[in-house]
C-alpha cells in the first residue's frame, strides 16, 4: 500500500486511474480526491447521474455502460464492492494484468499521504466526519475530507486540499477493510452487532476495531456511552472519552430547540463554552462532542469550532427535511439499524409534532431476520408505521423473511399501528393519504425509500398552493384519496389531488389554477355512474360538497339545488313542498351535478325535462347562468357540460298532494327493489341500443351471473355489474369486455357503455 501512496504523491508522474462504479457515493468521492491530486481519472457505471455530469466538468472521463475499452491504458483500476469479476471492465483489467484494488484500499493509500483522521462506528459516521471536516475547515486547518454522503455545508462528499496536512475520512467497518487504515487519529462512535452477513459475531467485529486502535499513532476518541467502544478504545494509552458524564468531554445544560440543540461543553471539569448545534437530536449532541474533542486535540480554536457547528445543517439523508409547511413536515433519514431508528424517532419527538408517521424500508434480509424483534420494539415510539418489503442490496432472499417479519414482531409486542405495505412503488399513495395536519413523516432506510417521500413532498406543494386559493373553510384537500370511497361500485385507484370546494368562488379558483398549470381536472359527484380504473386518476378530482353545493331550497314554487345535493334529498324537498314529478329520483344514488352532466333519468323521465336553468363555470373561468332552452341535452349526454362545470340548477315540477306524491314514490321504490340489485354497482352499465334494452339482451344471451374475479353480472338485472366484495376495476372491465364481445358475435350489436370510465390501468403518479 505504501508504494501506491508514494505514486499518488508523485506529481511528476501522474497515474491513469479508472474507477468501476464511479456513480456511487463512495466511488465518486475517490474520483474527486484523485482529480484534486492531479491524476488522470476515468470512470464507468451503468447509469449517468447528476454527480457523474458534475465530475465530468472537473475532468472525469466518464463512460456508460461498463466496457473493456474503458480500462485500456490504466495504471490502476479501482472497483466498488458491488462489482463482480464478470463485469466487462473488471475482466478486461484482470486479463491485461492491470493492478486491481478495492475502494477501501485506494482510500487507505490516499489517507496515508496525509495525517489521517478516521471516523468509525456502526452508525453516525457520516454526520460526525462531516462535522469534523467542517469544524477544522472553519478553524483554518484546511483539511481534505472523504465522507459517505452529500454534505451541503462542505459542498461535496470529498475534497482534496493542497494546503492542509489533515484528512478526515469515514471508515467503513462493514467488510473488514477498516483494518487497512493507519491513521494519526481515530474516532470510535459505537460498536454493535451489525453486518452479520460478513462477520461471525460481535467478537469478530471487535477484532477489526481493535486492529484500527493498534494502528492509530495518535489519539483514539471514543464514546463513553458505548460499553463495547469503551472496551476496545481504552486499549490505547492515548484514549480520550466523550459522553454524558464521567468522560473527558461532556455536554451540560442541554436545551432542545425547534430544529436545533444547545448545550454547554465541559472539558475535564472546565467549561469550554456554549454550542448551538444546527441540527436536532440528543444523539447529534454526542456526535458534536466527538467533533469538538477531535478539533480540540488538534489545536483548533473552540470559538471557531462552535461557530462552525452552529452553521452545520446536516448531511443528505440524515434527518434531512424534504418538505415543511404549516400542516406537514417530511424528513428523510438513512437509518437502517434499530439504534439509528431509536435516535431518529427521539429527534422527531423533540420537534413536538402532532403525530410521528414512519415509512420504513428494511435493509438486507440478514439484518431483518437477526434484528426483527429489536425493530418491532423501536417502532413502538412512532404513532403510525408502514413497513415496505426488504431492500436486498446485494443479498439473495431468505425464505420466510420480509418486511412483514418486522410487522409481526411489532404485533407480538401489542402494536396495532405497524402495518405491512410491501410495494414501495405505490406505498406513497397510502402514506400520503394517511397524513393529517400536524404530522411529521419520516422515510427511513438505506435503500430507495426516500423516493416515496419526494413524491409526497412534490404533490403536497401543489395541494398547499390550492389550499391557499380560497378563504379558510371554503376548501378541503387530500392527497391520493382512494376513489373506491367515492364510487357506488366501490372500486378504483387513488385521485392524485382530491379537492372539495364549498363555494362557487373556491371551485372557480381551483379550476382556473388547474387550467393555467396544465393539471388534468375531473369533477365527480357521488360516483353512481362512474368506474375508476385501478391506476387511479392523475391530476385533480373536484368534488363540490358542503356550503352552497349542499343547499336545496324552494323559491317561488321552484327548487334551487347545488351540484352536491343528492337526488334523493331533492325529491324529499319537493315532496315536502307539495311539488310532484321528482319521485323517479328517490332511488338514484347520484347527485345534481352528475345528473345534469349525464342527463340522468328513470321511469321515462330525464333530468333536463325538469331543468329551468343551470349556473355553471365556463371554459373562460367565468360563472354564468343559462336557461334550459340554451342548453342542448341528449340521451345520457349534455355536450355543454363536457367542457363546463355545473354548479347549481333550478328545477320545476307540478303542484300535487302529498298523498299522490307518496304513492308514486312507493311505487317507484317497489319497482326498483324488484328489478335492481342491492349489491354495490354503478347503475346501468350500457346504454340501451335501438334494437332492445341492454339488460334484456344480456339476459337472452345467458350472461347473468357470469363473472371475472369478484365482479359479476347481476342475477336480478342484466344491465348491472355488481361488486361481490373486494373486486377491482380491472375485473369489472373484464366483465364489460366479455359482454361486449359476446353481444357483438351473437347479435352484431356494438354496446356502448353508459357508465363513465376514468383513469389509468397503471399508476402514473
Amino acid at each position: 500500500m505504501n508504494d501506491l501512496s508514494n505514486q499518488l504523491t508523485d506529481r511528476d508522474h501522474p497515474l491513469r486511474i479508472h474507477l468501476i462504479g464511479v456513480a456511487g457515493s463512495g466511488m465518486s468521492g475517490l474520483a474527486l480526491l484523485l482529480l484534486g491530486m492531479g491524476h488522470s481519472v476515468s470512470g464507468s457505471d451503468r447509469v449517468t447521474s447528476g454527480e457523474t455530469e458534475r465530475m465530468q466538468k472537473l475532468g472525469l472521463i466518464f463512460s456508460s455502460p461498463h466496457t473493456a475499452e474503458a480500462v485500456k491504458g490504466a495504471d490502476v483500476v479501482v472497483y466498488s464492492s458491488a462489482i463482480r469479476p464478470e463485469n466487462p471492465a473488471y475482466a478486461a483489467a484482470a486479463a491485461a494484468g492491470i493492478r486491481l484494488i478495492r475502494r477501501a484500499e485506494c482510500l487507505a493509500a490516499i489517507l496515508h499521504t496525509r495525517k489521517g483522521i478516521v471516523v468509525s462506528g456502526t452508525h453516525g459516521k457520516t454526520t460526525t466526519s462531516s462535522m469534523i471536516a467542517h469544524a477544522l475547515r472553519e478553524a483554518g486547518l484546511q483539511p481534505s475530507h472523504y465522507v459517505g454522503a452529500e454534505i451541503p455545508v462542505l459542498g461535496a462528499n470529498a475534497r482534496w486540499s493542497e494546503d492542509g496536512e489533515w484528512m478526515v475520512a469515514e471508515g467503513d467497518e462493514s467488510d473488514g477493510t477498516l483494518a487497512l487504515y493507519r491513521p494519526s487519529c481515530s474516532i470510535i462512535l459505537n460498536i454493535e452487532a451489525e453486518h452479520l452477513d460478513h462477520y461471525k459475531d460481535i467478537e469478530e467485529i471487535k477484532g477489526v476495531f481493535s486492529t484500527l486502535v493498534a494502528q492509530t499513532s495518535g489519539p483514539v476518541v471514543y464514546c463513553r456511552e458505548c460499553a463495547v467502544a469503551t472496551e476496545v478504545a481504552t486499549k490505547s494509552d492515548q484514549a480520550v472519552a466523550y459522553g454524558w458524564s464521567d468522560a473527558d468531554y461532556t455536554a451540560a445544560e442541554i436545551r432542545e430547540l425547534r430544529g436545533a440543540t444547545a448545550f454547554t461543553v465541559v472539558r475535564r471539569g472546565v467549561v469550554l463554552g456554549d454550542v448551538e448545534l444546527g441540527i436536532p437530536g440528543r444523539h447529534n449532541v454526542l456526535n458534536a462532542l466527538a467533533a469538538i474533542a477531535t478539533a480540540d486535540l488538534l489545536g483548533a480554536d473552540f470559538t471557531l469550532v462552535s461557530r462552525a457547528l452552529n452553521t452545520f445543517a446536516g448531511a443528505k439523508r440524515r434527518f434531512e427535511t424534504k418538505y415543511l409547511s404549516s400542516r406537514v413536515r417530511i424528513v428523510d433519514d438513512y437509518g437502517h439499524h434499530p439504534t439509528e431508528l431509536a435516535a431518529t424517532l427521539q429527534t422527531a419527538r423533540s420537534l413536538k409534532p402532532g403525530r410521528v408517521v414512519v415509512l420504513f424500508q428494511p435493509h438486507r434480509f440478514s439484518r431483518t431476520q437477526a434484528l426483527a424483534d429489536d425493530f418491532g420494539s423501536v417502532l413502538q415510539a412512532a404513532d403510525k408505521v408502514f413497513v415496505t418489503d426488504v431492500y436486498p442490496a446485494s443479498e439473495l432472499p431468505i425464505p420466510g423473511v420480509s418486511g412483514d417479519t418486522i410487522v409481526q414482531a411489532a404485533k407480538r409486542l401489542g402494536a396495532d399501528h405497524v402495518i405491512s405495505l410491501p410495494n414501495l412503488a405505490t406505498a406513497h399513495h397510502v402514506v400520503g393519504n394517511a397524513l393529517e395536519p400536524g404530522d411529521l413523516l419520516i422515510t427511513l432506510g438505506a435503500g430507495n425509500v426516500h423516493e416515496a417521500g419526494t413524491r409526497i413532498a412534490n404533490d403536497l406543494k401543489v395541494l398547499e398552493e390550492m389550499l391557499h386559493l380560497a378563504p379558510r373553510g371554503e376548501l378541503d384537500v387530500r392527497l391520493y384519496e382512494p376513489m373506491r370511497r367515492h364510487t357506488t361500485m366501490l372500486v378504483g385507484g387513488p385521485a392524485q389531488f382530491w379537492i372539495e370546494p364549498h363555494s362557487f368562488a373556491a371551485f372557480a379558483s381551483v379550476a382556473n389554477y388547474c387550467r393555467e398549470r396544465g393539471v388534468a381536472m375531473r369533477v365527480v359527484g357521488r360516483g353512481s355512474n362512474l368506474l375508476v380504473r385501478d391506476g387511479g386518476i392523475r391530476g385533480a378530482v373536484i368534488h363540490p360538497s358542503g356550503g352552497v353545493f349542499s343547499e336545496c331550497v324552494v323559491k317561488d314554487g321552484r327548487i334551487v339545488a347545488g351540484a352536491g345535493v343528492r337526488l334523493k334529498k331533492l325529491a324529499s324537498v319537493a315532496q315536502a313542498a307539495g311539488i310532484g314529478g321528482f319521485e323517479w329520483m328517490e332511488g338514484i344514488p347520484g347527485n345534481v351535478g352528475g345528473a345534469l352532466r349525464m342527463n340522468a333519468g328513470a321511469m321515462g323521465v330525464e333530468t333536463f325535462d325538469q331543468v329551468v336553468s343551470v349556473v355553471f363555470l365556463d371554459e373562460d373561468g367565468e360563472i354564468r347562468e343559462r336557461t334550459r332552452e340554451e342548453i342542448v341535452s341528449n340521451y345520457r349526454d349534455v355536450p355543454e357540460l363536457r367542457r363546463n362545470f355545473a354548479l347549481q340548477a333550478v328545477f320545476i315540477g307540478e303542484p300535487d298532494s302529498a298523498e299522490s306524491i307518496q304513492a308514486r314514490w312507493d311505487a317507484s321504490r317497489a319497482k326498483r327493489k324488484l328489478s335492481q340489485p342491492i349489491a354495490a354497482s354503478a347503475g346501468c352499465v350500457f346504454k340501451n341500443p335501438v334494437e332492445l334494452p341492454a339488460g334484456k339482451l344480456v339476459d337472452e344471451l345467458g350472461l347473468k351471473g357470469c363473472a371475472e374475479g369478484r365482479a359479476r353480472v347481476s342475477e336480478v338485472h342484466g344491465n348491472f355489474i355488481v361488486n361481490g366484495g373486494g373486486a377491482t376495476a380491472s375485473e369489472v372491465l373484464a366483465v364489460i369486455d366479455r359482454i361486449k364481445a359476446q353481444v357483438r358475435e351473437a347479435r352484431g350489436i356494438e354496446l356502448e357503455t353508459e357508465v363513465k370510465v376514468l383513469g389509468s390501468d397503471e399508476f402514473t403518479f
